[in-house]
C-alpha cells in the first residue's frame, strides 16, 4: 500500500449507459486491488446540453437522436453489454430522459460533502435500475438524503440557480479541452482513458502506478 495519493478525474454523465458500465468495471479493479492509491473526483459532461429542464419522453429522445430503426438495437446492444459484464440495468423502467444539469449540481455538492461516490453510485442505480427519473428535485433530494446529506439544504438549493453557470463552464472547458465523449477517465492528470474498459485493463494501470511508486517515481496526482 502506498501513502501517496494518485488522482483520477472521471467525466461523465449519470444518464450515460457507458458512464454507468464504465464505473462498475473501474470498481471492480479497484476493490480486487484494496491497496490502491486513487483518489476519484467526478466532472459534469451534459451528453443534452439542450435538453428542456423538464427533460423529455424517453422514447420521442431516442427516436430523435438515433431515427426510429435504429433506437432500440443502440439501446439492446447497450443492454447487451450491461449483461456481459455482469451490470444491473434495466433500460425498460426508463420512461423519461431527464436534462441532467440539478444531478450534475448534486454531484458537486456532494463531493464538497465528501460522498461524491455514494452520490453517483445512486444516481446510477436510480436511473438505470429504478427508472426514477433523475432530472426530479425531489428524486435528487431523496438521493442526497441517502448518501447523509442534508435533504431539505440540497432542495433549497435546487430551487435556486447556484451553481448552475459554475457547471456549464465546467462542461465548456472539458469540450474544449478536446473531450467529446464520456466516460472519460484522466489518470494523475496525464493520461484520457476513453470509454467503459474491462477490469483487466485498469488492473494493469494500477499494477503499472503502484510499481512506479514503490520505485519512488510517482506521478502528477
Amino acid at each position: 500500500m502506498t501513502d501517496t495519493p494518485v488522482k483520477i478525474d472521471i467525466l461523465s454523465d449519470p444518464i450515460c449507459p457507458w458512464c454507468y458500465i464504465g464505473k462498475t468495471l473501474l470498481d471492480r479493479a479497484l476493490a480486487d486491488r484494496p491497496g490502491h492509491p486513487f483518489v476519484i473526483e467526478w466532472h459534469p459532461f451534459q451528453l443534452n446540453p439542450d435538453m428542456p429542464r423538464e427533460g423529455m419522453d424517453r422514447r420521442a429522445y431516442l427516436v430523435s437522436k438515433f431515427g426510429e430503426e435504429t433506437a432500440d438495437k443502440v439501446y439492446d446492444q447497450i443492454a447487451e453489454r450491461a449483461k456481459a459484464d455482469g451490470v444491473e440495468a434495466d433500460f425498460t423502467q426508463i420512461t423519461r430522459t431527464p436534462n441532467t444539469l440539478d444531478a450534475h449540481r448534486l454531484i458537486h455538492w456532494a463531493g464538497l460533502e465528501q460522498v461524491q461516490h455514494k452520490v453517483v453510485d445512486a444516481l446510477f442505480a436510480a436511473n438505470f435500475r429504478d427508472g426514477r427519473d433523475i432530472g426530479d428535485h425531489e428524486v435528487l433530494a431523496d438521493i442526497a438524503d441517502s448518501a447523509g446529506m442534508d435533504a431539505a439544504v440540497v432542495r433549497r438549493l435546487l430551487e435556486s440557480d447556484a451553481d448552475e453557470q459554475a457547471i456549464r463552464d465546467r462542461d465548456a472547458h472539458s469540450r474544449k479541452m478536446g473531450v467529446n465523449s464520456v466516460p472519460t477517465f484522466i489518470v494523475a492528470q496525464q493520461h484520457a482513458v476513453p470509454g467503459a474498459q474491462p477490469v483487466e485493463l485498469w488492473l494493469q494501470v494500477i499494477d503499472e502506478i503502484t510499481g512506479k511508486l514503490a520505485e519512488g517515481d510517482a506521478p502528477e496526482a
